[in-house]
């Protein structure tokens, strides 16, 4: 199995580099970031000491109850439905490795999440991609998805609100998706690390559809990448012995300090997606004012759910040369050809959160000596 270069990482690597430059990172798909000690400042069962009491040991490969049952509380599912992982990472690679049977195909978005589309295409599964296009808005087109569906299709996934255009499938939408699926045996999968963000009218979570399978994680919405922790929602006692199985090969557990942080996290999300919320309101508001005064060179849609847009240069030229200029001079920006669309790059406006406003106008300044020079 050969992997393709992780384009998006490598690039971003560069913000944890020794003596990085980067002042502003505007690339990020996370929110504002939290320490150990603010998130056990939020606790009021004594969990500081009894961590310190926790025996390091194995843990077992479905999630401590108490984080299981927390994630299930946030979206209304029995417990028993949710497995644990390491991160939606790690429940990517068990959905691409279980499909990966010979003749077998399954449904991707693109743009989307790089490594879904490497790890799909290592395992030399066959690949089929429908588009969300700027001319409609980004929207998912349901009828494009059912043209590509067939009686070896493993799964169709969709991610909802989309890294990174930040595109939302309605509540009617992911259900007329769910009712196709179902009748005709095809799993169902929705990618929703980023609800429930929203900036409009909001959607429900999928774990309510009788035969979806839902990948959540803490590094998106809930903004604590550094906890590792993720889950999959499914009702099929089948598939998630199948998950657990494979977990158990793969990583077997997670840590077991970081599945009593993550309960300590599920439990007080509201607070985190709270802290979300306004970051993004603010933000949005700044850049709805800065693309309207740089039309001439940059066009957005703006993003209905989620912590990322997906901007792109009116000229069409290669983004990535901006990108450079502007890494050079102490901002962030993810060039868009590590999602296979080079005229776009994508801007994260939450991970700055108060710092943001200082980024965008570093960001307009350099704009600004770029036309200039040319």
């Amino acid at each position: 199995m050969k992997l393709t270069p992780f384009l998006l990482d490598q690039w971003l690597d560069q913000v944890h580099h020794p003596g990085s430059k980067i002042e502003y990172d505007l690339a990020a798909s996370t929110g504002p970031q939290w320490t150990l000690r603010e998130l056990l400042a939020l606790d009021q069962t004594g969990l500081h000491e009894r961590l310190l009491d926790t025996k390091l040991v194995y843990t077992t490969p479905a999630g401590i109850p108490e984080l299981r049952e927390a994630i299930a509380a946030a979206h209304d599912a029995d417990p028993n439905h949710v497995q644990v992982l390491t991160g939606a990472s790690e429940a990517l690679l068990i959905l691409f490795f279980l499909a990966a049977e010979p003749g077998a195909n399954i449904v991707l978005s693109k743009p989307g999440f790089p490594a879904k589309q490497a790890v799909s295409e290592g395992l030399r599964i066959e690949t089929r991609y429908y588009t969300l296009r700027r001319e409609n808005q980004f929207r998912v087109d349901l009828d494009e998805i059912r043209a590509l569906v067939d009686r070896n299709t493993r799964f169709v996934m969709v991610n909802t609100p989309h890294n990174p255009t930040g595109a939302v499938l309605t509540d009617a939408e992911l259900e007329a998706l769910h009712d196709f699926c179902a009748g005709r045996g095809v799993q169902l999968v929705v990618d929703e690390v980023y609800h429930p963000i929203y900036h409009g009218t909001p959607s429900r979570s999928a774990a309510r559809l009788p035969h979806a399978t839902v990948l959540g994680d803490f590094s998106k919405a809930l903004c604590v990448s550094g906890v590792r922790a993720g889950w999959m929602i499914d009702r099929d006692p089948a598939r998630r012995e199948r998950y657990l199985n494979a977990r158990s090969y793969f990583t077997i557990c997670n840590s077991v300090l970081g599945e009593h942080l993550a309960a300590l996290i599920m439990n007080h999300r509201e607070t985190i997606y709270n802290r979300v919320r306004r970051a993004a309101a603010a933000n949005l508001a700044l850049l709805d004012r800065f693309f309207e005064q740089h039309r001439d060179v940059f066009a957005w849609i703006r993003p209905a759910g989620g912590m990322t847009g997906f901007p792109w240069l009116v000229n069409e030229t290669d983004a990535r040369n901006f990108c450079r200029e502007a890494a050079a001079c102490g901002v962030m920006l993810a060039p868009g050809d590590c999602f296979d669309m080079p005229q776009h790059f994508r801007l994260g406006f939450a991970a700055a959160e108060d710092r943001f406003p200082a980024g965008l106008a570093r960001l307009e300044s350099i704009r600004r000596q770029t036309a200039h020079t040319a």
